[in-house]
């Protein structure tokens, strides 16, 4: 089984090396480099190309949100996962917006650094509904959008979609959504690709927002 590679951009040298002890316990992950600012991780992702980098937002010289919209472009494949201190709707709707894939704090537990990590690894992202309501305020305080659940629902979709759709919003992951619905892993990726192609968002997170502004997920 191929270890999720990860890289860990922080600019706390204790904290660094506390997840990488942490990290580096598990069996199916592998940390291949730290970085200390966000030009750092810059370089160390494109010399190393992990599957993940957990990165802090607010790093010397070059932040977080900086170097995630440079990786972004360079790099789409590679999972970010904010993994900071800050909780305020600036922090959290700026690094979501920049392609960030996962926002989790640093107080958080192992087990949820952990899920987060083989979530993005697997094309996923985690996104919970407390971090989902300060980015919905975020995109309600927008000119020219609608409150949540006053627009049509998108009549592309499916009915299958639909509830594969919700199930993305409250935060299921692949598995549990194909053991919720009685069908395949295989089947539930198929619906996302299809949901993804029909909304034209490109990751999770924007299917997650979605179906919080149509009504479908209650944050």
């Amino acid at each position: 089984m191929d270890k999720i590679s990860i890289l860990i951009a922080d600019d706390h040298t204790l904290f660094r090396k506390g997840i990488r002890k942490m990290l580096e316990a598990e069996e199916d992950v592998r940390v291949v480099g730290e970085a200390g600012t966000g030009r750092e991780a810059l370089e160390q992702a494109r010399a190393l190309m992990p599957d993940v980098i957990l990165m802090d937002i607010k790093m010397p010289g070059l932040d977080g949100v900086e170097a995630t919209r440079t990786l972004r472009r360079e790099m789409p494949h590679v999972g970010i996962i904010f993994c900071t201190m800050f909780e305020d709707d600036e922090f959290v709707f700026a690094g979501l917006k920049a392609g960030g894939r996962g926002y989790i704090l640093k107080e958080a537990d192992p087990e949820t650094m952990l899920r987060a990590i083989r979530a993005v690894a697997h094309g996923e992202s985690l996104l919970s509904s407390t971090i989902a309501q300060k980015v919905l305020r975020q995109f309600a305080a927008l000119p020219g959008e609608e409150p949540a659940g006053r627009t049509p629902f998108c009549d592309d979709l499916t009915e299958r979609e639909r509830e594969v759709l919700t199930l993305i919003g409250k935060g299921n992951s692949n598995k549990e959504i194909a053991g919720q619905l009685s069908i395949t892993e295989k089947t539930v990726k198929n619906h996302i690709a299809n949901i993804f192609a029909k909304l034209h968002v490109y990751d999770r997170t924007q299917a997650v927002l979605y179906a919080i502004r149509k009504g479908l997920v209650k944050v």
